[in-house]
């Protein structure tokens, strides 16, 4: 066997990219046949029966959504045409599921970990499923990273421990994951209970309104019972007494009467590629400053009941990103793409073919389905059919069977060109700025409490670990990586002379997209082998 054998497929086959999926040009949709990314993120979301590989520990509650009938100061019908943010006067009933990420079923409620936010509006115009976190950003902008992300965070196949080491192997190798690193290792990545945190949909996607026109935006709410964390050593003294202490906050509080209530807000930017930013809005390793893209609130939401039964209701609730309602549309965000094909690929696997007859998933009682979906396992009802039963295929010339919806009048077309292949963001000029921003932005209590915990993770890491890491953060602000360098002993001027990661961009650079004809198989040019700061993001699909 090799010293250091090259990464393949389960088919046997070299892999040459393990970063991007293929998408048409840098910023374009991915494409459907991207076989490699397909069978890596399939196989992945069936690594676990019946736990959620991601997001195990959770809680839910019923409520529902009121729309304000406005965005901002301006009539929400100026920007979409979706009924559930047009329409005043109407309480859309809804269930949210909140949890954990890396823990499994029975893990801890204090645990440093994100904190899913999921949430699905039963609209009358069918489901309409917002499913981020809550902490508006991510560690990765490729979704065919996230196999890899999630191995790394979970325990050690062979030691079945969570290792420091193993998370920072992987954080050291992507620069962009520095900025959610800094919020997760600060007080922000221990919510002091499900109520008091704010939720995002963290991917960008799109409204369109009935002129057909589109606009980019990401979803946040804001809980209107403020916002607070736990350091790590108040996280322990809450553990020590009860490991589910933030399902019993939600519960205890909405059968006393005390809802919990959170306004929605959108940010809005022009469709296109808004290239005077020095980041890619479509990279959700990324917050949209709230200066130059505010908060605008559109509606609230108020959870007024818990479940019956927690398996049927909590643990059956599936969500996916790819459940929108009209005037709702996708973005080609990367990572939106991947989890639109994976989160309802691991439905179908952890719960059944017909998930979405479960009372939990389905649609309100008043949205009737009418689908040419037939059995599967544990088919329990028949989607309604066309006056003919015998009919169950589209289109029919007996015209008695079920017929496609009227089109809009006018409808969106995103134009797409480029060319197709493997790219990584060549906007990478803000991977250490935001996370710099963040660092300065926080009270001196949390600056404390954050190098701290970097400082014990720090220690349980090899030498090759730290110094990358300290590198990262001192090119992030220069006191955060000299704090964490004093507090776990590591050189820092050794850190310092570290070159820029081989493939990546130098800190505040662009990558350089390669469209020179002297590239090699590779995509790096000539230029690119004597300048590591300007390697190219792409690399061309070999024949």
């Amino acid at each position: 066997m090799p010293d250091n054998p090259i990464l393949t497929t389960r088919q046997g086959h070299p892999v040459r990219d393990n970063q991007s999926t293929r998408t048409v040009g840098e910023r374009g949709p991915a494409t459907l046949e991207n076989y490699q990314f397909i069978e890596k993120i399939t196989h992945f979301d069936r690594e676990r029966i019946p736990e959620r590989v991601v997001h195990a520990r959770g809680a839910g509650a019923h409520g529902w959504f009121e729309a304000y009938g406005k965005i901002g100061d301006e009539p929400a019908s100026k920007y979409t045409r979706a009924r559930v943010l047009n329409e005043t006067g109407v309480k859309t009933p809804m269930f949210v599921r909140f949890s954990t990420v890396a823990g499994a079923k029975e893990s801890p409620e204090t645990e440093r970990d994100p904190r899913g936010f999921a949430v699905k509006f039963k609209t009358v115009e069918g489901n309409w499923d917002l499913v981020g976190n809550n902490l508006k950003v991510f560690f990765i902008r490729d979704a065919i990273k996230f196999p890899d992300m999630i191995h790394a965070f979970k325990p050690d196949p062979v030691t079945n421990r969570q290792e420091a080491w193993r998370f920072f192997d992987f954080v050291a190798q992507h620069p962009e994951a520095i900025h959610m690193v800094t919020w997760l290792k600060s007080p922000w990545g221990i919510p002091a209970n499900y109520r008091e945190m704010e939720g995002s949909g963290v991917n960008t996607y799109k409204l369109v309104n009935d002129q057909g026109e589109a606009v980019l935006c990401k979803f946040h709410w804001i809980p209107k019972q403020g916002v607070r964390n736990l350091t790590s050593a108040q996280a322990a003294e809450i553990q020590a007494k009860d490991v589910g202490h933030a399902t019993r906050d939600l519960y205890d509080n909405i059968q006393a009467g005390n809802f919990p209530e959170w306004e929605f807000a959108v940010q809005i930017m022009p469709d296109g590629p808004n290239d005077h930013l020095s980041f890619d809005p479509l990279d959700d390793t990324k917050r949209w400053p709230e200066d130059q893209f505010p908060l605008l609130k559109c509606g609230r939401m108020v959870l007024d009941r818990v479940p019956d039964n927690f398996f049927a209701e909590v643990e059956q609730s599936a969500f996916g990103t790819g459940v929108l309602v009209d005037g709702i549309d996708f973005s080609d965000d990367k990572m939106l793409q991947g989890r639109t094909l994976s989160y309802s690929d691991t439905q179908r696997y952890r719960v059944g073919a017909n998930y979405l007859q479960l009372p939990i998933n389905a649609p309100q009682p008043g949205v009737k389905v009418y689908s040419n979906q037939r059995d599967g396992q544990m088919t329990y009802g028949v989607d309604g059919t066309g006056p003919n039963r015998h009919i169950n295929y589209e289109p029919s010339t007996l015209a008695e069977g079920l017929r496609e919806a009227p089109k809009p009048a006018r409808d969106y077309h995103q134009p797409v060109t480029g060319n197709l292949g493997r790219y990584q963001t060549s906007r990478t000029e803000d991977d250490y700025a935001q996370a710099g921003v963040r660092y300065r932005s926080f009270e001196d209590w949390e600056r404390d409490d954050l190098i701290a915990n970097l400082v014990a993770d720090m220690k349980q890491c090899p030498e090759a670990i730290q110094l990358r890491m300290v590198w990262h953060f001192w090119h992030a602000d220069e006191d955060y990586g000299r704090r964490v360098a004093e507090g776990a002993g590591i050189d820092l001027e050794k850190a310092r002379a570290l070159p820029p990661l081989p493939g990546r961009a130098a800190p505040g650079k662009r990558l350089t997209p390669d469209t020179s004809p002297d590239a090699d198989w590779t995509g790096h040019s000539a230029q690119d082998a004597q300048d590591p700061s300007t390697f190219s993001g792409r690399t061309t699909e070999a024949a």
